[in-house]
C-alpha cells in the first residue's frame, strides 16, 4: 500500500468530504483470467489482516462475477436462439406458401405446355395450309399473267379491228359533213357531223381503255427523245385555241423563266398527259379561262415519288371551272372514277383520262398532283424531270433536217428548202408542208400526225422514219420534190400570188409525181371555179381537198402508213349516188313525240330516225325542263326518256310525271345506255312504260313507237 498522492481527490461520502490516506487495488481473476479490478480507499491505513482478507475475498468475487457473466451470456444466447426460432418459423410458413405457389405455377406450366403442344399442332397444319395456298397464288399468279397477255392481244387486235372500219366512217362522215358536191341538205350535214363527232368520241374510248389495259399489264413502252418545248406548246396554242375560242374561254400559255428550252422525255406520252388535263379543264369550264403555265419547280413543291438527280419543271393546268370537292380530290385518279359519278351528272365521260394520266407521269419519272375549290377552279400540276440519265442514254438522235426543234424550222444556212439529208435513212418517208408561214398551222398538225404514226409503230416494232420537209413557196416546193421521192404532199391554197394552184400545175405535168397523193388544204370555201378546178384534178390524180385540220392529220397518218404512195383509198367522189330515202310510215305521221336527252347527238339522231316516218320532235335537255316541255305541249303522244341526265335523271323524272294525274296514261319508253341486269325493271318500276337499249336499232325503235302510239 503506497502514500497517496498529495493531489489525489478526496473521498466524499454522506457525512461529508475526506482525503483518503492508503488506496488498495485488487483485480478479479478466475482461471488466471483478470475479469476486473476493485478500487479501495481508506482514510486509515490498511492492515495485514484487511489485505489478507481481501485476498481471499478476491476469489470469492472472481467466482461470482463470472458466475454473473456465464448467466447474462446464457440469456443473451437464449433471446437470440428465441428470435432465431420465430424467424425460423416465419420462413417455414413463407416457404409452405411459396411451396404451394410452386405447384400452382408447374399446374400452369403443364397446363400450357400441354396447349403449346396443341398450338405448335395447329400452327403445322397452318403451314401446310399456307404452302398449299402459296402454291395456288403462284398457279393463280400464272393464270392471271397468261390471261393479261391474252387481255393485251386480244385488246390490240380488237383496237385494229375497231379502228379499221372506224377510221373509215370517220373520214367518211367528215366528208360527208363538209357537202363538196353541195347536195345535201343542211339536216343531212348535221346528221353527218354528229356521226363524225360520235366516232371520234368512240376512237377516243378504244384509245383510253387501250392505254389502261397497257399500264395494267406493265406494257407501256416509252421511247424518249429530245422534245423542244416551243414545239409542244405550238401543238397545246393548235389543238386547244379553236376548243376554247368555240367555248367563248380565255386561253393563255405562260412559259416563265428558267424554263428549260426542251425535255428528255415521250413526246407522244407528254402531249397525251397535256391533252388530257386541258381536254378536262375546256370540258368543265363554262365561264373565264383555262391557263398552262411552265415554270422550273421548287424543290419543296416536288412530290417525293419524281424521279430526282437533275431540275424538276412544272407544267400547272388552271382553270376556272366548277371545281372538285376535297374528299374527291384522290378518288379521281381510279379508273372509271369521277367526280360526279351519279345518273344526274351533268359531264359525261368514262373516268379513265385522269386514271391514265397518272399513270403515264410515272412512267416519264413525274407525278401529277391537284387543287381545287369547289366553284372556283381547279389546278393540275404534271412535274416532270427536265432531263433523267437513263433517258439521256436511250433517247434517239435526231435527224439533220427533222423539225424537232426551233432551229430546224426553216432550212440549214446553205442548204435549198427542202433539200434531202446528205445521208438519208433507209426506209425514210418524205413528207412535204407547203404553207406560206415558217413552221405553220399545217407543220404542227403533220408533227402531231407523225408523232402519232412513231408511236403506234413502235408498239408493233416497225421503225420506219418519216422526215418532215417543208417549202414556203411553189420554187422551194419544185426543188424539194426534185431532191429525192415524196410519200405525201400537203399544200396550203392559201399561199399568195396564186402559188397553189401553179404548183398543182407543175406537179401534174411531171409524169413521175403522178401517183404522189397531195392533200390541199383551204381555210375558205372555194369559189366554184376552184372547187371545179380541182375537182378535175382529183379525177385525174390521187388528190384530196380538206378543210377540217382533224380530217387532214387522220389523212396525212394514213397515206404515211401506206407502203406506196397512193395506196389509200381516194375519198367518196360527188358522183356517188347517195342512196335512196325510206318510205314515210302514214300510221305515225302527224304524232308529236317528246325526245328527252341531255346529249345533242343522241337527240339529232333519234329526232332523224322519227321525222324519216312523219313524227313531230320535241326536245328536252334534262328531266326538269322535259316535265315543262310536257305541259306547255299537251299534243305529246308519246316520251323518249333517257336515263343519265344533269338535274333531274330519267328515273325521277318519270316518277314526277306519273304523279300528274293527266300523263298516267302516257307512255313513257325509257331509251339509255344502262343494260345491266335489273335496269329494265328500275325503269319499269320507276313508271316507264318500255324500255329500249344503247345503241338504238331504228326498226326496233320505230316498232315500239308505232306499238305504244296505236295502243
Amino acid at each position: 500500500m503506497d502514500e497517496l498522492p498529495a493531489d489525489y481527490v478526496a473521498i466524499s461520502s454522506g457525512l461529508g468530504r475526506t482525503t483518503p490516506t492508503s488506496l488498495t487495488v485488487l483485480p478479479i481473476t478466475v482461471e488466471e483470467q483478470v475479469l476486473g479490478v476493485i478500487e479501495l480507499a481508506s482514510v486509515t491505513r490498511f492492515t495485514q489482516i484487511h489485505q489478507d482478507f481481501l485476498g481471499q475475498l478476491r476469489e470469492t468475487i472472481g467466482v461470482n462475477v463470472n458466475t454473473i457473466l456465464a448467466n447474462a451470456r446464457t440469456d443473451e444466447l437464449l433471446g437470440e436462439s428465441q428470435r432465431l426460432a420465430e424467424e425460423l418459423r416465419v420462413r417455414s410458413d413463407e416457404l409452405q406458401v411459396r411451396q404451394g405457389e410452386l405447384q400452382r405455377s408447374n399446374a400452369e406450366l403443364e397446363e400450357k405446355a400441354t396447349l403449346l403442344a396443341t398450338q405448335n399442332r395447329d400452327i403445322e397444319a397452318k403451314n401446310l395450309q399456307i404452302e398449299q395456298a402459296r402454291q395456288e397464288l403462284e398457279d393463280r399468279a400464272k393464270q392471271l399473267s397468261l390471261a393479261s397477255k391474252y387481255k393485251s392481244e386480244f385488246l390490240a387486235n380488237m383496237s385494229h379491228e375497231l379502228r379499221t372500219p372506224l377510221n373509215s366512217l370517220l373520214i367518211l362522215a367528215q366528208l360527208l359533213a363538209q357537202n363538196p358536191s353541195r347536195n345535201l341538205t343542211p339536216k343531212q350535214v348535221e346528221y353527218a357531223g354528229i356521226i363524225h363527232s360520235a366516232g371520234s368520241d368512240l376512237l377516243q374510248l378504244i384509245n383510253d381503255i387501250l392505254d389502261l389495259s397497257k399500264v395494267e399489264a406493265g406494257k407501256m413502252d416509252i421511247a424518249p427523245e429530245r422534245v423542244p418545248l416551243r414545239r409542244l406548246l405550238d401543238y397545246v396554242e393548235a389543238t386547244f385555241r379553236p376548243m376554247t375560242t368555240q367555248k367563248g374561254l380565255t386561253f393563255a400559255i405562260t412559259r416563265a423563266p428558267g424554263a428549260p428550252a426542251d425535255l428528255v422525255t415521250d413526246d407522244a406520252r407528254l402531249r397525251q398527259v397535256l391533252r388530257n388535263l386541258l381536254s378536262n379543264a375546256v370540258k368543265f369550264t363554262e365561264r373565264g379561262g383555262v391557263e398552262l403555265r411552265i415554270e422550273p419547280a421548287a424543290d419543296d413543291d416536288v412530290p417525293e415519288i419524281v424521279h430526282r438527280g437533275g431540275p424538276v419543271v412544272a407544267f400547272r393546268v388552271e382553270d376556272t371551272g366548277i371545281g372538285i370537292p376535297e374528299q374527291q380530290l384522290e378518288s379521281i385518279f381510279g379508273a372509271f372514277q369521277q367526280a360526279d359519278g351519279t345518273m344526274s351528272r351533268k359531264y359525261g365521260g368514262t373516268g379513265l383520262g385522269l386514271s391514265i394520266t397518272r399513270e403515264i407521269a410515272h412512267l416519264l419519272g413525274g407525278a401529277v398532283t391537284v387543287d381545287s375549290n369547289p366553284g372556283q377552279g381547279s389546278t393540275f400540276t404534271l412535274y416532270l424531270p427536265v432531263a433523267r440519265a437513263d433517258f439521256e442514254d436511250s433517247a434517239a438522235p435526231r435527224l439533220e433536217g427533222t423539225q424537232d426543234d426551233d432551229s430546224a424550222v426553216g432550212p440549214a444556212e446553205g442548204q435549198n428548202p427542202g433539200t434531202a439529208p446528205a445521208l438519208p435513212v433507209p426506209h425514210t418517208r418524205r413528207l412535204l408542208i407547203v404553207e406560206e408561214r415558217v413552221r405553220g398551222l399545217l407543220s404542227v398538225v403533220a408533227e402531231s400526225a407523225v408523232a402519232d404514226l412513231d408511236h403506234s409503230r413502235a408498239a408493233r416494232d416497225q421503225h420506219d422514219a418519216v422526215e418532215i420537209v417543208t417549202a414556203m413557196d411553189a420554187q422551194e416546193a419544185a426543188s424539194a420534190l426534185a431532191a429525192g421521192p415524196c410519200h405525201c404532199v400537203v399544200l396550203s391554197m392559201d399561199l399568195p400570188d396564186g402559188e397553189g394552184p401553179r404548183l398543182l400545175e407543175a406537179v401534174d405535168g411531171d409524169t413521175a409525181l403522178a401517183t404522189v397523193p397531195v392533200l390541199v388544204h383551204n381555210n375558205h370555201r372555194p369559189s366554184a371555179a376552184q372547187e371545179a378546178a380541182l375537182q378535175a384534178r382529183a379525177d385525174n390524180r390521187p388528190l384530196e381537198v380538206l378543210s377540217s385540220l382533224d380530217e387532214l392529220k387522220e389523212r396525212i397518218t394514213l397515206h404515211l402508213s401506206a407502203e406506196q404512195p397512193g395506196d389509200v383509198v381516194p375519198l367518196v367522189r360527188m358522183e356517188e349516188s347517195l342512196g335512196t330515202a325510206p318510205e314515210v310510215d302514214i300510221t305515225l305521221a302527224g304524232h308529236t313525240v317528246l325526245v328527252v336527252d341531255d346529249d345533242a347527238r343522241n337527240l339529232f339522231a333519234l329526232s332523224g330516225i322519227l321525222e324519216l316516218h312523219g313524227l313531230r320532235v320535241l326536245h328536252a335537255e334534262n328531266g326538269r325542263k322535259s316535265i315543262d316541255v310536257l305541259t306547255a305541249h299537251p299534243e305529246i303522244r308519246l316520251v323518249l326518256m333517257d336515263v343519265m341526265m344533269p338535274e333531274m335523271d330519267g328515273y325521277a323524272a318519270t316518277a314526277e310525271i306519273r304523279k300528274m294525274p293527266e300523263y298516267r296514261g302516257l307512255p313513257i319508253v325509257a331509251v339509255t345506255a344502262k343494260a345491266m341486269p335489273g335496269d329494265r325493271e328500275k325503269s319499269l318500276a320507276a313508271g316507264a312504260s318500255d324500255y329500249v337499249t344503247k345503241p338504238v336499232d331504228a326498226n326496233d325503235l320505230i316498232a315500239c313507237v308505232r306499238h305504244w302510239l296505236s295502243a
